[in-house]
């Protein structure tokens, strides 16, 4: 069946060939790069941009170039996320990741060529976007956006395979992206937004963290050695619990501190989520499919857990800034 727009956008649909044939090209665009993930990039931007609004100064265009400059970033590195697995033969033999969600790749949905073309042009209009930027602002924009290209090119070889894709993801979707937004918006950063970026960039970590477990043994077979492939499944459950637990603990100390307005403590709304979700990361992951899962989730498990409690998080993150934003105009 040929996936709805709101399919695309909020999970990975699994179709055919032929429902692959029916879809516009841009509907094809936004399934190969696994457009619903994006919502991870779009929290972290506009936490930057929110955040950004305690200056003096905030330019509207230049918020408009990032979130598409980042969003189109972060489908370049799916794009050759899959490439690259593809031609080290990661995807191979009925792997892990073709059987939750088409690689168009490896599921013969793209040709090489066709992938190649996709990771040119939208990685030719993320560059275009942080060199407008770069013009707009100052040399910080440009290092901003020379760390990201690096971490672009280089997360899925070789940091993903040393242990050091978790690390990354937590560096890029929390100080670099939340600090670099609101900095080219407003040409400043502070202490406050430092926090913010090094509590919500955890988030993604823990979903990452979520799905590596899952699939730890085939990427261990494959000489893949992600983070859990190191620590192993049970310390790699504890270490998401830790990290949920260290979200909680950090904006707590920052708004003791003064750091954060005390409208972050919204998040602790999300807490009946973090015991709910922490219980399914203390025991064993299941070898088979639990009936109580969704259809169309599995072999995906943990990691639609922390990607659960990410939301919640999150929502009430984004909210409890907002919020932070606001009230002092008021007063």
């Amino acid at each position: 069946m040929i996936p709805t727009w709101s399919e695309v956008l909020t999970k990975i649909p699994r179709l055919d060939s032929q429902d692959w044939q029916a879809m516009g090209l841009v509907k094809r665009w936004f399934v190969a790069t696994r457009s619903a993930v994006f919502v991870m990039t779009l929290f972290s931007a506009g936490i930057g941009l929110v955040a950004a609004l305690q200056f003096e100064q905030f330019n509207g265009l230049n918020a408009l170039l990032v979130v598409l400059g980042l969003v189109l970033a972060h489908a370049t590195n799916n794009l050759l996320n899959d490439w690259t697995d593809s031609k080290k033969g990661i995807d191979k033999d009925n792997y892990f990741r073709t059987q939750y969600g088409p690689q168009a790749l490896e599921s013969g949905l793209l040709t090489e060529r066709a992938l190649l073309t996709y990771f040119a042009l939208t990685g030719a209009a993320a560059i275009a976007c942080g060199i407008a930027l770069i013009i707009r602002t100052d040399m910080v924009t440009l290092y901003f956006m020379l760390a990201g290209a690096f971490f672009v090119l280089f997360y899925t070889w070789p940091l993903k395979y040393i242990g050091l894709g978790e690390p990354t993801v937590w560096l890029v979707w929390g100080p670099l992206m939340v600090c670099g937004a609101a900095y080219v918006v407003s040409g400043q950063y502070s202490s406050s937004i430092l926090w913010l970026s090094i509590v919500y960039g955890l988030g993604p970590t823990t979903v990452l963290f979520g799905k590596h477990t899952d699939k730890l043994l085939e990427d261990r077979r494959k000489g893949v050695y992600t983070l859990p492939v190191i620590l192993g499944e049970q310390h790699s459950r504890y270490a998401t619990i830790l990290a949920w637990a260290a979200q909680y603990s950090l904006i707590t100390l920052a708004v003791v501190l003064g750091q954060l307005h005390w409208a972050l403590l919204l998040v602790w709304l999300a807490f009946p989520k973090f015991l709910k979700n922490s219980k399914m990361f203390l025991v064993p992951r299941p070898t088979e499919k639990p009936s109580s899962l969704p259809e169309g989730v599995w072999p995906l498990y943990l990691v639609a857990f922390a990607f659960d409690h990410n939301k919640s998080f999150s929502g009430l993150f984004f909210i409890g800034l907002i919020v932070s934003v606001i009230l002092p105009k008021m007063v």
